[in-house]
């Protein structure tokens, strides 16, 4: 591809005005310092502050930074998809707006794409993880029955946590992928898990460090809300079995 970056990297944003231009600067100075091309992608997903303004403030000085503006919101997977899609790097990453994982992670797991694997799924429960500042405990508890469901439902039984937002993929395989997601909000992360899985692609955890930012949507109930994780599970597994994503297996080599 003529121009294409060697990495993308996709920042899904909802009311992130006070620390998203901090955020941008840390990821540009760090990619700065590499010597491969890159470009940031932000999608806002009709955020009610000033998000997008402040992104756009910021093209100024990211000159590979670029915004896609959804008036409304749709929900994190709807816009991680759409950021997606719109990559042109040979590798992607995307990762949270608030900065709970940082992109130095990428400093281990480029080298595990590089090498073979064509999916990098972030862990906070694995060897090697750290979590710097926790959840509330309620919110851990969900999170902890819900990953349990998770592994169950799909057969993910090695992934005691599908939901980190720090993921890594090809660029071939962050495009075939997310063409076949339709979950938009936070379910999103174990149907795109299970999608590469079905796909035929290769999939391995790394460890993050990690640390809980306040300003989460996550609750029990709303289209945010736990329940709403647990509706789109099970819809996840219906879609499956009966066959309603298009799983023609990936022939790497056309």
């Amino acid at each position: 591809m003529e121009n294409q970056p060697y990495l993308s990297v996709v920042v899904p944003a909802y009311r992130e005005a006070d620390r998203i231009g901090s955020n941008l600067l840390e990821m540009d100075k760090f990619l700065s310092s590499k010597d491969f091309s890159y470009e940031i992608i932000v999608v806002t997903d009709g955020s009610p502050d000033n998000t997008a303004e402040v992104v756009r403030n910021y093209m100024g000085q990211i000159k590979n930074l670029r915004i896609i503006e959804n008036p409304e919101n749709h929900g994190k997977g709807y816009v991680v998809r759409q950021g997606l899609l719109e990559t042109k790097g040979k590798y992607v990453v995307f990762l949270d707006a608030d900065g709970s994982t940082s992109i130095t992670h990428l400093e281990k797991f480029l080298p595990e794409l590089e090498n073979g694997n064509d999916v990098i799924v972030g862990s906070r429960k694995i060897k090697g993880a750290f979590v710097q500042i926790h959840q509330p405990r309620y919110r851990e508890f969900m999170g902890e029955g819900g990953n349990w469901l998770i592994r169950i439902v799909l057969g993910l039984w090695t992934f005691p946590d599908t939901q980190c937002g720090f993921k890594m993929l090809t660029g071939e395989a962050a495009h075939e992928i997310a063409k076949r997601m339709v979950v938009d909000r936070f379910g999103f992360d174990f149907e795109l898990i299970a999608l590469a899985f079905a796909l035929g692609y290769k999939v391995e955890q790394m460890p993050v460090r990690w640390l809980n930012e306040e300003g989460s949507s996550v609750t029990l109930t709303g289209p945010n809300g736990f329940i709403q994780v647990l509706i789109d599970l099970f819809k996840t597994k219906g879609r499956l079995m009966i066959g309603q994503y298009d799983l023609k297996k990936i022939d790497k080599n056309n």
